[in-house]
């Protein structure tokens, strides 16, 4: 499917989904609401879609991850680089962090891991990733992204606007790298990716 979806694109990349098997992220409600009552448990989809990412959440799971077999893992353990793009820790991300083995290979070589964060200045450019990582307990900061990402990533790129939490970030074992990292045109993104590529090296 993956290789169809690139072919279809014109796109000159090899995509490796996470898993070929059912992993399902479901959002447990933290209180009543339009979406049904506290501890109800809603997919992904329902939350994100139907409402709009408008209520709030207590916990965050992926079932079926544990029984799930991996791809990619030969990938993770051979690339010259990893980078952790700047999508939404706790959702987009934590999925592929759930599956076995995944963990253990970054944090061996967490020095050639980096990530780009999500959030700027205290927010989220999209989605609810600043709120879930609030009602989930965490910090909506750089600082949060770094306390997360901080075992199995080295280096920790953040927006010129945070520049003065650099050093926070430093303070949970990660180099941090202050640049524009808003990707409103096609030479920042680049730059973007440069600048995280040769952190890695």
């Amino acid at each position: 499917m993956t290789a169809e979806i690139a072919k279809a694109w014109g796109l000159d990349v090899h995509l490796v989904p996470m898993t070929n098997d059912s992993v399902q992220t479901v959002i447990t409600l933290a209180e009543d609401c339009e979406a049904g009552n506290a501890g109800t448990e809603i997919s992904f989809q329902e939350y994100f879609v139907k409402h709009h990412h408008s209520v709030a959440a207590s916990a965050v799971k992926f079932v079926g991850s544990t029984q799930a077999k991996p791809n990619g893992l030969d990938v993770l353990a051979s690339a010259e680089s990893i980078l952790i793009a700047p999508s939404n820790p706790l959702v987009s991300i934590a999925p592929i962090r759930s599956l076995a083995g995944v963990d253990g290979i970054l944090a061996k070589r967490r020095d050639s891991v980096c990530a780009i964060s999500p959030i700027v200045n205290g927010a989220a450019l999209k989605g609810p990733a600043d709120r879930l990582m609030t009602e989930l307990g965490h910090e909506a900061s750089v600082v949060g992204v770094a306390k997360i990402y901080a075992p199995i990533c080295g280096t920790l790129i953040i927006d010129n606007a945070d520049a003065h939490l650099a050093s926070a970030v430093e303070a949970q074992g990660m180099r941090c790298i202050v640049t524009d990292t808003i990707m409103k045109t096609p030479q920042v993104s680049a730059a973007l990716a440069r600048t995280a590529l040769e952190a890695t090296r």
